[in-house]
């Protein structure tokens, strides 16, 4: 049977897995629905286990197959969901403007992330709901900038209702990540660059010896 075509067999350059993670009732849910499907609606059900939805972009003249799953934040859940953090490539830690202890338990996930996902996964921490009145604002944005910058990692506030910031945070992580990777890929081949040079090295050397014990006999 002949083999499919190029195209059929991927239709992307990068594939690249995206976790969601934060307490339950931060938006996850709403931020993934509105990056994937263009839509938003408040009669979410709480996500049980484990969800996940696809979306292909163009960035930088490549196309970047975006596997995103949505994990329950509920602690009943937690032994299934830390096993998706080895896989992921990328990790959205989500909290609620309006609500401090999502912004609170933020170290936690860190911590969990530590634990059980690769070392050089990527992160950025998005506080979401920032289309709610100032007056409901429980973490302003200093504070979430703040946390993020001793972290070490980018920070945007999104608002999934009002579609804030939300193709920025997923275009921005896949940037990175895709970055990452060819680095990783650039890397390699110098590394089989130089791996060959030195063969060929031996290659001559061994020839030359043979060709000197040859001229003795």
């Amino acid at each position: 049977m002949a083999a499919p075509p190029a195209r059929a067999r991927a239709d992307y350059d990068y594939l690249i897995k995206l976790l969601l993670i934060g307490d339950s009732g931060v938006g996850k849910s709403c931020l993934l629905l509105r990056f994937s499907d263009g839509s938003f609606t408040t009669s979410f059900i709480t996500t049980i286990g484990i969800d996940f939805k696809i979306r292909t972009i163009e960035l930088d003249g490549k196309r970047i197959k975006l596997q995103i799953w949505d994990t329950a934040g509920q602690e009943r859940f937690r032994t299934i969901t830390t096993a998706y953090y080895r896989g992921a490539m990328g990790i959205l830690l989500v909290y609620d403007v309006t609500d401090e202890s999502s912004f609170n338990n933020i170290r936690n996930w860190i911590r969990n992330i530590e634990q059980h996902a690769s070392d050089n996964v990527n992160k950025i921490l998005v506080g979401n709901k920032a289309d709610m009145d100032e007056s409901k604002r429980a973490v302003p944005t200093s504070k979430g900038q703040a946390l993020a910058d001793e972290y070490g990692i980018k920070f945007f506030e999104t608002s999934a209702k009002t579609n804030l910031n939300v193709e920025e945070v997923f275009f921005s992580i896949a940037r990175d990540i895709k970055q990452r990777l060819a680095d990783t890929d650039s890397k390699a081949e110098n590394l089989l660059i130089m791996d060959s040079k030195r063969i060929w090295e031996i290659e001559i050397c061994v020839s030359r010896k043979r060709g000197e014990m040859g001229s003795t006999l």
